[in-house]
């Protein structure tokens, strides 16, 4: 088992990749360099290897089919993620460390938000992205992580091993963020300084597909981690529904004593069940997921006891 593990995930990085190992291993002198190349056409995987990089290869496409690899084979006390890019400052890397090593956090982010990101980065629908997605996850979660979708973490080995990787892209990072605030894990916040990209380097992030999907996943994860917020909702709009086109069937019948609106009346009373129904699904969704996080609890004694094991 390696002391740290810093893993590189890569799509075609070759013009930032070398420097990023070698800062890294410069900053980072006892941990192990990991690149993962992802199916890169150019000489990312050369490059890095020629830097001192241990590489392997992640042939499912996507950014988190490449993390949920390096979490499967990679065991370490100590993980830091980093993008290939040379956008985060390796000189951060040991505060980030130290945290999960000394002070026992189970994810600190490096938080590029509170510091240079908005002067540095030139893509101003990636900066309003990043503002929208933090303050959904800050609204439905109730969390005081300063940047969600920041590429720059440093995990503990009880969270690699027991984060259930579900996303395939760049939705990852949102995942991990949701994942460490619903399961109670200790969490730390890091300041770091953000370099744009280098002339010459592009990003794979593509605003409105990417940024979709990132969305959607917040939607998801909402209703899997908060089920009864989430059918409460539901439930609530179809009542509203319901009630909106029962007032005037009701106002006509206190003045005529009549009903000569049945279809409407039908209606909303198959609204207004569909209202109980989603209500009491997320009541049992809900007991559901307490267990699951009993059984969560006891997994993490298990990864624990094999961790001192180790």
């Amino acid at each position: 088992m390696d002391k740290i593990a810093v893993l590189i995930p890569c799509f075609n990085e070759e013009k930032t990749i070398e420097k990023v190992v070698r800062d890294f291993r410069a900053a980072l002198p006892e941990a192990v360099i990991y690149v993962y190349d992802n199916n890169s056409t150019d000489k990312t995987a050369e490059l890095a290897a020629s830097a001192g990089a241990v590489v392997k290869r992640e042939y499912q496409q996507g950014k988190g089919n490449v993390i949920r690899r390096m979490f499967r084979e990679i065991e370490a006390e100590c993980y830091v993620m980093v993008d290939g890019d040379d956008t985060y400052p390796a000189e951060f890397a040991p505060q980030m460390v130290q945290k999960v090593l000394k002070c026992q956090a189970d994810m600190v982010v490096g938080d590029r938000l509170s510091s240079t990101y908005y002067q540095e980065n030139k893509r101003p629908f990636h900066n309003m992205g990043n503002a929208l997605v933090r303050f959904m996850i800050r609204f439905l979660f109730h969390t005081d992580i300063k940047d969600i979708m920041t590429g720059y973490r440093a995990f503990s080995y009880q969270f690699v091993k027991s984060f259930p990787v579900l996303s395939k892209g760049f939705e990852i990072e949102t995942e991990m963020s949701i994942h460490a605030v619903d399961k109670n894990m200790h969490l730390e916040n890091v300041v770091i300084e953000y370099r744009d990209r280098p002339e010459g380097s592009e990003s794979k992030l593509n605003t409105y597909s990417d940024g979709g999907k990132v969305l959607l996943m917040i939607a998801q994860l909402f209703r899997i981690y908060k089920p009864m917020a989430f059918f409460s909702v539901i439930a609530f709009l179809l009542l509203l529904l319901s009630a909106v086109f029962f007032a005037p069937v009701w106002t006509e019948y206190q003045r005529t004593g009549l009903v000569e609106r049945f279809p409407t009346l039908i209606v909303c009373g198959f609204v207004f069940l569909a209202s109980m129904l989603s209500f009491y699904a997320g009541v049992i969704l809900q007991t559901i997921r307490q267990k699951n996080r009993q059984d969560f609890e006891m997994r993490l004694l298990e990864i624990s006891g094999s961790l001192h094991q180790k």
